[in-house]
């Protein structure tokens, strides 16, 4: 194996900064950069059969150099190749994280939904009753009953359109957070998309622990307008550190006594210029070694098997794509907060 390869490859056994499926994922590309290195020494021999390796190349003058130039053009476009190569991977990998996190939200999701489909069902059979009762009045000729009857039935009506609507937005985001980003930004309100994806969060949580309980405290800058963003990749961004708060204030919990009670801040501001979106908990916090590295790919303090390491790198990514800011404000045994600062023209 090439020698920068087979150091790459130690650096990943000995490391303890990736979890062994990454380390899986890992080694299987240094392999393949390894196959590729081969088949790429393997042509060059062939179509220049006086061609020696990379290092004694280095050593030749510089008419060898010059007959070589289209060896490494060739070189150049296989790498050119690689590199589209590893675009489309990384764009599966986000989609792959994307698609994740929604299946942690199906359950909660679920539940949204129930919610304004019992109100849909109750109030429709109320309406039929009332429709024949209204029939009989009708039959008795008693128009003042009608239409105390028909106003009833007219609210109930819009209760039905209220929830059936309230249903069907929860299905679009869900849609919107699913599909991929078309990264068209469109005006939309931050306050609704904040809400909604916190209450998708807690619900998720909560259908996989039921034990799990948090108080969730909210303020909503009503002043704050419309946002030019691509929603669901803010969508995103927001899911994430509503969730990992979540995560934190759990585990918190499972140290301290009763008294504790996890509690999680969203608060949306107007700051003339920029929106801000904060995200607060009362979890453990986290030490300064932790959060220098929290933004890097890869990176987590969560056991083996809860999480990627991608969630934050990928959301300061969209924050910053946006022409934003993510940032992070944490002391140990307190609590974390994080801020998202998006302009309010971009």
């Amino acid at each position: 194996m090439n020698q920068h390869l087979q150091t790459l490859k130690d650096l990943i056994q000995q490391s303890n900064a990736f979890s062994e499926e990454e380390k899986v994922l890992l080694l299987k590309a240094v392999k393949n950069a390894e196959n590729d290195l081969m088949i790429s020494e393997f042509k060059l021999e062939r179509t220049e059969k006086v061609k020696r390796t990379t290092a004694i190349l280095l050593e030749e003058t510089i008419d060898e150099l010059e007959q070589k130039r289209k060896t490494i053009e060739v070189a150049n476009e296989a790498l050119s190749k690689s590199l589209k190569e590893l675009k489309a991977t990384q764009a599966q990998l986000i989609q792959s994280e994307k698609m994740a996190s929604l299946g942690e939200l199906t359950a909660g999701i679920a539940h949204e939904i129930q919610n304004p489909l019992n109100f849909v069902n109750n109030f429709s059979e109320i309406s039929i009753e009332l429709l024949e009762e209204m029939m009989e009045e009708l039959n008795n000729g008693d128009s003042e009953e009608v239409h105390a009857i028909a106003n009833d039935v007219i609210q109930n009506l819009e209760k039905i359109n209220h929830h059936g609507k309230r249903a069907d937005g929860i299905v679009k985001g869900m849609l919107l957070h699913s599909r991929s980003s078309s990264g068209v930004k469109e005006a939309s309100e931050i306050n609704v998309l904040v809400d909604e994806y916190l209450r998708l969060a807690y619900h998720g949580l909560r259908a996989k622990d039921k034990a799990f309980n948090a108080t969730m405290e909210t303020h909503f800058d009503t002043s704050v307008d419309k946002v030019n963003i691509v929603p669901q990749d803010i969508g995103r961004v927001i899911l994430n550190l509503i969730t990992n708060a979540f995560y934190a204030v759990s585990e918190k919990k499972k140290t301290e006594t009763d008294k504790f009670q996890p509690t999680v801040w969203i608060e949306t501001k107007n700051k003339e210029k920029a929106v801000e979106i904060s995200v607060r908990d009362n979890g453990n916090g986290m030490p300064k070694h932790v959060v220098e590295k929290i933004f890097q790919p890869f990176f987590t303090t969560k056991p083996t098997g809860q999480g990627t390491g991608l969630g934050l790198s990928l959301s300061y990514d969209i924050v910053k794509a946006h022409g934003g800011e993510l940032k992070v404000e944490t002391e140990e045994g307190k609590g974390t907060e994080f801020i998202v600062l998006l302009p309010l023209t971009n």
